[in-house]
C-alpha cells in the first residue's frame, strides 16, 4: 500500500514538472535566462520521470538500483516505447551542467525539444493511465 501511494505522490509531482516544462517548449524565443530556466526544468523533470519510473515498477514487484535499470525495465515492460532516447537523455544529463556555455546551451535545448520532451509526455500519458 505505501508503494502505491508514494509512486502516485511522485507521478503528481512529475505531472506538474511536466507543465511546467510545456510551457517552456511552446515559447518560441527563449532569451538566455529562460534558456536557463528550460534546461533546468528539464533536468528536474527528467529526474522525477525516472523515479516515478523506479517507484512504479518496485510496486510491480521489480527491483530497481539505478536510472539506468529503471530504463530497462520500464522499456522490457512497455511501460516506454523509446529506450534508446531514455538513455540518450540520460548520458546527456551531464552535458547539461554546462550550459554556461551558449553552444552547449542551444545543442541542450534542441535535444529537448526535438527528442527528450517527446519521451516525458509520453510517459506522462501512460503513467496516467495507471494511476
Amino acid at each position: 500500500m505505501e508503494l502505491d501511494i508514494r509512486w502516485k505522490q511522485r507521478f503528481s509531482n512529475f505531472t506538474k514538472a511536466s507543465l511546467q516544462l510545456q510551457e517552456f517548449i511552446e515559447k518560441d524565443e527563449l532569451n538566455k535566462f529562460e534558456l536557463q530556466g528550460l534546461i533546468q526544468c528539464f533536468e528536474y523533470t527528467f529526474e522525477l520521470a525516472w523515479k516515478t519510473m523506479k517507484d512504479y515498477l518496485e510496486q510491480e514487484g521489480f527491483e530497481v538500483r539505478s536510472p539506468r535499470k529503471a530504463i530497462q525495465i520500464a522499456f522490457q515492460t512497455g511501460l516506454i516505447a523509446d529506450g534508446h532516447t531514455w538513455i540518450d537523455a540520460l548520458e546527456k544529463r551531464n552535458l547539461m551542467a554546462h550550459t554556461y556555455d551558449e553552444k552547449t546551451a542551444k545543442e541542450a535545448e534542441e535535444l529537448i525539444r526535438d527528442k527528450y520532451y517527446k519521451i516525458i509526455q509520453s510517459l506522462n500519458l501512460k503513467l496516467g493511465e495507471l494511476v
